[in-house]
């Protein structure tokens, strides 16, 4: 009765280790925060922008699992990747040593 006991408990405790990695992969916990060394209330730094869709406006910092939009606008839509890749607009440049000729 007790190797039964124990072999349904290996089972049981193998789904729930499933669900957990499952549930960790949805949310994007990693093992280190669930040690608790990452402070809970940790600010962290906005990520660079690294491809833009150009008419979307969808955009991906290039952490984590690639997105949908990006596959589909490379594979379907016939974007190259130098098309999305993001580029810091120039700056407004004036020259303030033009003459005004009013």
């Amino acid at each position: 009765m007790t190797r039964i006991h124990s072999d349904d408990s290996e089972a049981e405790k193998i789904a729930a280790i499933r669900t957990i990695r499952k549930l960790m992969d949805f949310w994007r916990i990693s093992p280190k925060e669930l040690r608790g060394t990452t402070p809970l209330q940790a600010v962290s730094k906005p990520h660079s922008i690294l491809y833009k869709h150009p008419v979307s406006g969808e955009h991906w910092d290039g952490k984590g699992k690639q997105p949908e939009w990006l596959r589909l606008a490379l594979t379907k839509e016939g974007y190259t990747v130098e098309e999305i890749r993001w580029k810091e607009p120039e700056p407004f440049k004036v020259d303030i040593h033009q003459q005004d000729k009013r």
